[in-house]
């Protein structure tokens, strides 16, 4: 069901006295390849944006044109923290969206007053926090956070796909579709398969001789840092 966002929660925080309040969402943690990206978002008390939802209800195009607004905006600060698919074999998916996150809020140069989470249990940093079910739904901060994650990994995963162009990551962007599995079986793991993961951890797909180099475990860029994407 489509639900408009809005600042419900963070104005419940501002009546309190929170000043910086941040959005945090992750993407990426269901796919068999590539990286969990997580973002951290501090909007403007005052923003607005009529199109701004949780960017898994939004049209890839629209979803790119809204990231465009908000790492333009000077107002909205925001950061993002990637750890690739090494690292999530090595610790496990959940403590790698974890890290994610913690990477991200730590990157934002003034740390916030209040963390809003989309769904997840509390996250061990050292802020205050809310989980909100669907959050990305609800609240504004969580559904920027949630754009700017979604469209930073699919942009990784489109360059991926000129990498490896075998297996269409461009189309799927490394989730289990009918495509990615085909190809999996055909050509099986190429280096950012993560695999801990069904079904590239299936004996008869794995490889014992990969050469080609795996990408850095973990990064961090934004507006707080001065570095942008292209530079991570």
């Amino acid at each position: 069901m489509y639900r408009r966002c809005g600042f419900r929660y963070e104005k419940k925080l501002r009546i309190t006295g929170v000043a910086r309040i941040a959005g945090i969402d992750e993407a990426g943690r269901g796919a068999l390849a590539g990286p969990v990206v997580a973002a951290a978002v501090i909007l403007p008390e005052k923003f607005r944006h009529r199109r701004l939802n949780d960017s898994k209800q939004l049209a890839p195009d629209l979803r790119e044109e809204i990231y465009s607004d908000l790492v333009s905006n000077p107002e909205v600060r925001w950061t993002v923290g990637i750890i690739d698919s090494i690292e999530i074999d090595r610790i496990n998916i959940l403590r790698a969206s974890h890290q994610a996150m913690r990477m991200a809020i730590g990157a934002l140069i003034d740390p916030p007053d209040h963390v809003l989470i989309d769904g997840l249990p509390v996250i061990p940093f050292p802020f205050p926090q809310t989980a909100i079910v669907d959050g990305d739904c609800i609240s504004l901060s969580i559904a920027a956070a949630s754009v700017i994650a979604k469209v930073t990994r699919d942009r990784m995963m489109r360059d991926f796909c000129s990498q490896f162009p075998q297996y269409c990551f461009d189309q799927h962007k490394g989730y289990g579709t009918e495509l990615h599995l085909l190809r999996l079986h055909e050509f099986g793991p190429c280096p950012i398969h993560r695999r801990s993961f069904e079904p590239v951890a299936q004996p008869l797909l794995a490889l014992e001789d990969i050469t080609q180099v795996r990408s850095p475990s973990a990064r961090c860029a934004g507006r707080e840092l001065g570095v942008p994407l292209s530079q991570a």
